[in-house]
């Protein structure tokens, strides 16, 4: 939709219709969608898996 922001580093679930904006390191679902849960340090390596970080660089990125 015109002028809804997805932020960085966002799971968006498949089919889930954005009608608002999602912030940073977040899932989000559904028609309407929504956030169902914030993206912690925990969370990285399953949600990134098919990415490598090593640490410095996740520091850097993290915080993006």
């Amino acid at each position: 939709m015109p002028g809804v922001h997805i932020g960085s580093n966002v799971v968006i679930g498949a089919g889930s219709v954005v009608t608002k904006d999602i912030p940073d390191w977040s899932v989000a679902v559904g028609n309407p969608c929504r956030v169902v849960k914030k993206i912690t340090e925990e969370d990285k390596q399953y949600y990134f898996k098919d990415r490598k970080f090593d640490d410095e660089a996740w520091e850097v990125i993290k915080d993006l």
